[in-house]
This record gives C-alpha cells, sequence and structure tokens, in this order.
C-alpha cells in the first residue's frame, strides 16, 4: 500500500488522523531517504572516477614496465658488444705486444749484423791489402760477403714491414679504445635511464597503492551507506499504514452503492490499481474507486 504523499505535501495535518505516524515526520524520512540515494550516487560516480583513473594509471604503468624491458634488453646487448670489443682489443694487444717482441729482437739481430759487417768490412780490407800482398783469389770471399749483404737487406726491409704494421696496430688499438670510451659512456647513460625508470615504476606502484586504498575506503563508505538506506526503507516500510481505507462521508452527500443501497460503514474508499493519474517522483498515485462491504459491488 503506497503513501499519498501529496495529501500530506497540502494537508500533513489532516493526515495525522488516518495514520499512527505524523505527516511532517513521514515528509521529512522521505527527505532524507532522497538525500542518502543523492549521496549513494554521488558516492558511486566517485567510485567509478577511481577506477577509471585506476585503470589509466595500470595502463601506463604497463608501458613504462615495457619501456624498462626494452631499456634493459638494450642495456644487455650493448653490455656484450662491449664484452666482445674487450676481448677483440685484448687479443690486439697482446698480438702487438708479440710483434714488438720480434721487432726488438729483430732490430738486435740487425743491429748484431752491422757490427758484424762492419768487422767484415775491415776485415774485407786487411783481406784485401794482404791478397794484394799475397796474389790470393777473392772471388769466393765476394761470393760470401754479397750473400751476406743480401741478407742484411732482406732484414732491414722485413723490418720496415714490422714497423709499419706496429704503426697500422698502434691506430687500431687508439680507435678501439675510442670506441671503449664511447661504450662506456653509453652505458652509463643507459643505467642513469635505468635508474630513472625504476625510480618511476616505485613512484607508480605508491600511486596504485593509495589509490587501491582509496577505492577500498569508498567500497566501505558505500556499503555502509547501502545498508544505513536499507534499515530507513525497512523502517518507512514499517511506518506505512497497512491498509489504507476509510469510510467515506461527507457534510454534502452520502455515497449509496448502487446495488445493494448499502451506506455509511458499509462503503469504503480504494486506490484502484488499474488507473494512475500521475507520477509523485518514482511513486505513481492511483485513482480511488468504493467498494461496498456488504455485497461487494465496486464502482468509481
Amino acid at each position: 500500500m503506497s503513501i499519498d504523499w501529496s495529501l500530506m505535501e497540502e494537508h500533513p495535518s489532516l493526515r495525522d488522523k488516518k495514520v499512527k505516524v505524523k505527516g511532517q515526520f513521514l515528509l521529512d524520512l522521505r527527505a532524507k531517504v532522497n538525500d542518502l540515494e543523492k549521496r549513494l550516487t554521488d558516492t558511486r560516480n566517485e567510485l567509478n572516477k577511481t577506477r577509471s583513473n585506476l585503470k589509466s594509471n595500470g595502463a601506463s604503468l604497463e608501458n613504462t614496465t615495457n619501456i624498462l624491458e626494452s631499456t634493459k634488453s638494450s642495456l644487455d646487448s650493448t653490455k656484450a658488444e662491449l664484452n666482445d670489443t674487450k676481448s677483440n682489443l685484448e687479443q690486439t694487444l697482446a698480438e702487438l705486444e708479440e710483434k714488438t717482441k720480434f721487432n726488438a729482437n729483430l732490430n738486435s739481430e740487425i743491429a748484431g749484423l752491422n757490427v758484424n759487417l762492419e768487422g767484415a768490412n775491415s776485415k774485407v780490407s786487411e783481406l784485401e791489402t794482404k791478397v794484394d800482398e799475397l796474389g790470393i783469389d777473392i772471388s769466393n770471399l765476394s761470393s760470401k760477403l754479397e750473400n751476406s749483404k743480401s741478407q742484411i737487406k732482406d732484414l732491414e726491409n722485413s723490418s720496415s714491414e714490422i714497423k709499419e704494421q706496429t704503426y697500422k696496430l698502434t691506430a687500431d688499438i687508439q680507435e678501439l679504445n675510442d670506441k671503449l670510451t664511447i661504450t662506456q659512456e653509453e652505458k652509463t647513460n643507459l643505467n642513469s635511464q635505468l635508474m630513472e625508470l625504476n625510480n618511476l615504476l616505485l613512484q607508480k606502484d605508491a600511486k596504485i597503492q593509495e589509490l587501491s586504498e582509496l577505492m577500498d575506503d569508498k567500497e566501505k563508505i558505500i556499503g555502509d551507506q547501502t545498508t544505513h538506506l536499507e534499515e530507513v526503507e525497512s523502517e518507512l516500510e514499517e511506518l506505512k499504514p497497512r491498509e489504507e481505507e476509510k469510510s467515506v462521508f461527507s457534510h454534502e452527500t452520502r455515497i449509496i452503492c448502487p446495488m445493494c443501497q448499502a451506506v455509511g460503514k458499509n462503503i469504503r474508499e480504494v486506490e484502484d490499481r488499474e488507473k494512475i493519474l500521475y507520477y509523485n517522483g518514482p511513486i505513481p498515485m492511483y485513482a480511488k474507486k468504493y467498494v461496498c462491504k456488504k455485497c461487494g459491488y465496486e464502482w468509481n
């Protein structure tokens, strides 16, 4: 059975005689229920907005995580290239050291040969002098001398080639050192970016935790308000009259049953649930009809 709120709004004092509670109390109660419904709607909208922000932050966190993974992969690749470059540099340095030792030994041999050549030339001059004096054939000695000179020349050519290779290896080492310096700078930059991304990730985690706690608080508030609203609706339902009926009397006319001519307390006025006159908010307002308690006849 619904409450005739329009009657209470127009004449609350008249309604007080027909129900167990005062009409103004019911009006206040209805206003309180409407206010609670509005607050509940606002809280739900705020919760939906919080969930949307949380979803957006989750997407941003996922993108940040992908960037971090990509940066870590690039850093690992750079580290691998750096290790390869370092290994090649160490191998080149070892080869250069071996060739330097070989060049030093070769220079030492050349110096010894030059000393021997000077001694041989001195001896040749002495021998030529003696040959001239003794008349000895020096063709064999000349052949040996030419062979020695040829060997010395070959050694000098080999020494020149080794020096050129040494210069080239030195240039390669310098280039590799430059590349190593650049790679180390890139590694430093990547480590700095990685630290920044880790800090950003920690901030995102803290924000997500804060939003989660806020959402839990909002859901708790909604639950409390929903429970309170249900309690108020239950109280309102208990305050509603069990059956809204009244004997129809008028100072001007008396209602008479068209069938059995009954009047007075035998006639009652009830709502016609098949005819809705208008809506008061969400509450439908029905038309009235008369029912004869004596014969059961109904009419408008």
